[in-house]
């Protein structure tokens, strides 16, 4: 249990920091597709030399549930980027915490995972702290609704993962999507490319490469575990994304969005607390 664990939260705060970086980068002007371009693209070049692939798995790269979930990825990864150009990285994670939710009910739905009435109602719960954060009606902002975007194809990416877990290998799996990612967002991706300094070839590099390592971790746990249990241990990047932003950005939510996030973490907190128990 809680060597699954520690890879999840591990990853969570590897990904909240290659965001962290992306972040730096987008409010000093660079585009977020190139730097979501960037992210598979750099990571690709890098792993693909360790990694290994063989020539049946190369022509499995043609195959739509890869390339379905690679888009997944894409989608999440352009709209949180986007998203964090004007709102405090916190508050970006807790609208983007509507992905464990979608994880959540498609496992069931899809997968035919089961679970308790119990954590039933703590993703509700969740849910609700979730609406508290975003506000959809009240104030709720354009980059908000990137975040809540990305959350929804993050969770469908989530499940993607554990359905094809068992059919390939994890560095095969994590590679595919690295390079389908980056042919797929190349287009978009080369255009904006920004003047190369050090301090901006370090950003993109961790940005890269700290993603691609927290989604390996992540593959790896979705292995050995539900994806109805590694779902709730993704609210361990709102811990990340609320320190992350206050040491990096000084920027701490507002009361309102304070109480969402609490309310998701406890609800996440207290599936795991249940799922520990029932083991």
């Amino acid at each position: 249990m809680w060597q699954f664990a520690a890879m999840v939260v591990g990853g969570m705060f590897l990904i909240v920091g290659a965001d962290t970086a992306g972040t730096l980068l987008t409010r000093t002007g660079v585009s977020p597709l190139f730097i979501a371009w960037s992210r598979f693209a750099v990571a690709a070049v890098v792993f693909a030399p360790f990694f290994g692939v063989s020539l049946r798995e190369a022509r499995q790269f043609t195959e739509w549930r890869l390339i379905f979930r690679a888009a997944l990825i894409v989608g999440g990864i352009s709209c949180i980027l986007t998203a964090l150009r004007t709102e405090p990285i916190a508050n970006v994670f807790g609208a983007f915490f509507v992905s464990p939710v979608v994880a959540f009910v498609l496992s069931l739905v899809l997968l035919k995972e089961r679970t308790g009435w119990l954590r039933a109602v703590l993703v509700l719960v969740s849910f609700a702290g979730v609406l508290i954060v975003v506000r959809p009606g009240f104030g709720m902002t354009l980059g908000l609704g990137f975040a809540l975007v990305a959350g929804l194809l993050h969770g469908g990416y989530l499940v993607a993962t554990k359905w094809m877990a068992g059919d390939y290998r994890p560095r095969f799996l994590l590679l595919s999507q690295l390079t389908i990612g980056a042919i797929l967002l190349a287009p978009f991706g080369i255009g904006g490319v920004p003047e190369i300094s050090a301090p901006v070839a370090a950003l993109i590099m961790f940005s890269a490469l700290g993603s691609a390592t927290g989604n390996l971790l992540i593959v790896l746990a979705s292995r050995i575990a539900d994806g109805s249990l590694i779902a709730p241990l993704i609210y361990s990047q709102l811990i990340h994304a609320a320190v992350l932003g206050w040491l990096v950005f000084g920027e701490w939510p507002d009361l309102q969005s304070f109480l969402g996030l609490l309310i998701v973490l406890l609800a996440g907190l207290s599936t795991l607390w249940l799922a520990r128990r029932q083991t």
